[in-house]
């Protein structure tokens, strides 16, 4: 999302006070009587500079998504190599990542916004690389969000209750319209990533250290 920065009168004629969101509210910038455009590179500079937890998220949400192209997930367990079925595998892993860093504040909470904000990018580049046109792209996000929302809140109740809930779940949604799908596999995978990113330290994640994902059976 490009940066949004609104200038408003400040002082005399000649200085303007920059407000763009920082790590704390807003960062405040004031441009002098510039001259030679040395000070106003330096401001420039820093404005447009990716911001650490920008850079985390994507890398986490870059994660997720190799670790979600494992091949066993659909030459041996039989997920549905499909885009349907690799939405459900992206979302699975990204999901498991925000579950990880949920009800954290500050920096920690910044990543997990972040890592979002890389989800739904990569949802968008994906539609415009089908073919999907410009007005229709907005209409097809808020599906796949609310579709991304309801598995979010569905996996947080699942994997606090027995197997056999889990198991329901990835029946629906990641194992869609298969007979002979290996969700017993499937679910221990889930347990056994949500478990490893437990005992993860936070401060590993939010610096941009790998997930630990649990490993996948072939």
């Amino acid at each position: 999302m490009a940066t949004k920065a609104a200038f408003s009168p400040a002082g005399d004629a000649n200085s303007t006070v920059l407000k763009t969101p920082g790590g704390d509210g807003l960062t405040h910038w004031r441009l002098g009587g510039i001259s030679g455009g040395s000070e106003a590179k330096v401001v420039l500079q820093h404005l447009f500079r990716p911001r650490p937890e920008r850079q985390i998220g994507a890398a986490l949400f870059a994660a997720a998504a190799q670790q979600a192209r494992q091949a066993a997930f659909y030459a041996v367990w039989g997920a549905p190599d499909t885009a349907e079925g690799r939405f459900e595998l992206y979302s699975l892993h990204v999901i498991l990542l925000l579950e990880r860093l949920r009800g954290l504040s500050g920096e920690a909470g910044d990543v997990r916004q972040a890592l979002f904000d890389a989800y739904l990018r990569s949802l968008d580049d994906a539609l415009r690389d089908m073919g999907v046109g410009d007005l229709s792209v907005g209409k097809k996000m808020r599906k796949l969000g609310e579709a991304f929302y309801g598995r979010a809140k569905s996996y947080e109740a699942a994997l606090g209750q027995p197997a056999p809930a889990l198991e329901a779940l990835l029946a629906r949604t990641v194992f869609e319209g298969v007979a002979e799908g290996r969700i017993d596999l499937m679910s221990a995978y889930v347990r056994h990533c949500q478990a490893e990113l437990a005992a993860q330290p936070v401060d590993v994640l939010i610096a941009g250290g790998a997930p630990d994902w649990a490993e996948v059976a072939s």
